[in-house]
């Protein structure tokens, strides 16, 4: 994707259409309703939804199928760059990184739990990234739109 789309498609997805795209993200359904929008995220009346919906699918995002809406691309700007979708879950992509690096800290101490000056330094050396991966994973948890 040229950098100029990406530049527009930052600027406008944002607030309830952001909202409107996760839902459809998330969502297990093959395609969504206006209404079911409308519902889920507590929507005043359904042309919030009908409205937020059809910026989606100018954009490129969504398309309508009969009055219904499916995803047609997925795209990663702003806030969603730091996350991975899994079967509809947004996943922090340092979580993955952060599991990784505890799991061989945990196999160190299993292997040699016996505590000399050696695996002190390797200890301090594995648990500082680990502290540090954790610590970037919640705060980019916290920020999940």
């Amino acid at each position: 994707m040229a950098s100029r789309d990406e530049e527009i498609l930052e600027a406008e997805l944002k607030g309830k259409t952001l909202l409107v795209y996760l839902y459809l993200l998330r969502s297990r359904r093959n395609t969504v309703g206006v209404r079911e929008v409308q519902r889920a995220l507590r929507f005043s009346s359904p042309s919030v939804a009908a409205y937020h919906l059809n910026k989606l699918r100018e954009l490129g995002l969504v398309e309508s199928i009969r009055g219904d809406y499916r995803l047609k691309r997925l795209v990663k700007v702003g806030v969603l760059r730091r996350f991975i979708t899994i079967r509809g879950l947004l996943l922090p992509r340092l979580l993955f990184y952060a599991v990784l690096v505890t799991s061989m800290l945990i196999t160190y101490l299993a292997q040699y739990p016996q505590l000399t000056r050696r695996n002190v330094a390797a200890l301090v050396l594995g648990l500082v990234p680990t502290i540090i991966l954790w610590y970037e994973t919640l705060k980019t948890w916290r920020e999940k739109p």
